[in-house]
């Protein structure tokens, strides 16, 4: 995945993103779940953290410092990567589109919407958001790229291949 289509990919996420929280934010009730499946709800609420509620009670300058410097640091990786690892590239994109929607959200509300709720009976998963997910989906590409590297490294010191060359 070259830059410009990167860059594509990001703007899609994030317009994806802060379209659905602005729906959210503006017709659904304030932590009331509204159950679409038996183990899914739509439920609004504020997360004062960042993904998952992750370091929730840290002031909003920190954590948008450290969301800026999580947001350099895929940037420098995305940079890094050659251009064959195309599954790490895309994950490096969904994670920086995630990061940059939550990030927006707290400069706009001062905290992020989350509105997706998995649940079963009395137990739930932490609310998030799409973001959230690109980010975490992003970190699971990030990861296969890497088994499918290590797997192709090691194949050709196997078969006597110089990987150094």
């Amino acid at each position: 995945m070259n830059a410009r289509l990167g860059a594509l990919l990001v703007v899609l996420l994030l317009a994806a993103d802060q379209a659905s929280k602005a729906a959210v934010d503006v017709f659904l009730p304030f932590q009331e779940p509204v159950t679409l499946l038996p183990f899914l709800s739509i439920f609004r609420t504020y997360n004062q953290g960042i993904a998952f509620s992750f370091f929730s009670g840290f002031s909003d300058r920190v954590l948008i410092g450290l969301t800026l410097a999580i947001m350099i640091f895929v940037i420098w990786l995305w940079r890094q990567a050659h251009p064959s690892r195309i599954w790490a590239r895309l994950g490096f994109a969904l994670v920086f589109g995630g990061a940059l929607g939550n990030l927006c959200d707290r400069f706009v509300h001062g905290h992020v919407i989350d509105f997706v709720l998995f649940h079963v009976g009395n137990w739930s998963f932490a609310v998030f958001n799409l973001a959230d997910s690109f980010i975490t989906i992003g970190a699971v590409l990030i990861a296969f790229d890497e088994l499918l590297e290590l797997r192709r490294a090691t194949g050709e010191t196997e078969t006597g291949e110089n990987t150094d060359e």
